[in-house]
């Protein structure tokens, strides 16, 4: 009988793994070994579990998805993660798979999606759910945006996406666990390489890249 892929799941809500493992557990593939709730936490289970492949959202408190992605892929190289995101934007995806994901699908996929991608990262694939990648609708403005974003550090990254959707700076630094000081420095060096000067010009720059619904 054949191995079992063991994977690990993170996500910052204990109910949204519940319901990964039980679609993992349907199989006879897939084993769950272990689950994290943070960033923090994914990377010393990574360490600790040496899963096949690890299922991870964006969305986290802390360190958040994407930079937890880069220091799993700078401690293993070879680490196989699956971004499984309620963010369906070109933006998220080509920063996850530029930080060293070998797939990307969304939570609102088929159901049978999630195997089938987990299949193909194994095959030394890199899977992404059909149409993610396309922008039809992209302007000008829009791609010299998305052009500077892909220069960001997931960091700033991350505070560009929580100003956008209007959070405070003293909120942004209590989610992602900075200072407010240090997060006003990452706002104002967001705003000059976008060339902006409100949060409300970000937030703009945001829904023109199809991070938030108008």
């Amino acid at each position: 009988m054949n191995r079992k892929i063991t994977a690990i799941l993170v996500d910052d809500h204990a109910v949204v793994r519940a319901g990964f493992r039980m679609l993992l557990a349907s199989g006879d593939k897939i084993e769950v070994i272990g689950e994290a709730a943070r960033g923090e936490q994914a990377i010393q289970l990574y360490q600790d579990c040496r899963p096949d492949v690890v299922v991870m959202d964006l969305s986290m408190p802390g360190m958040g998805g994407l930079e937890t992605i880069r220091r799993i892929i700078q401690r293993d190289s070879a680490a196989l993660i699956l971004v499984f995101s309620v963010h369906h934007e070109q933006v998220y995806v080509g920063r996850a798979l530029n930080a060293g994901a070998k797939g990307y699908i969304t939570k609102n996929s088929a159901t049978e999606m999630l195997s089938e991608a987990i299949d193909a990262i194994m095959r030394g694939e890199v899977y992404v759910e059909c149409g993610l990648l396309k922008n039809p609708h992209a302007n000008s403005d829009a791609n010299d945006h998305q052009a500077v974003l892909a220069e960001f550090s997931p960091r700033e990254f991350d505070v560009f996406r929580l100003l956008a959707e209007g959070l405070t700076a003293q909120k942004v630094a209590d989610q992602l666990c900075l200072g407010h000081k240090t997060v006003a420095n990452y706002a104002t060096q967001i705003k000059k390489k976008l060339q902006v000067d409100t949060t409300t010009e970000l937030a703009h720059i945001a829904v023109n890249l199809g991070m938030l619904r108008r």
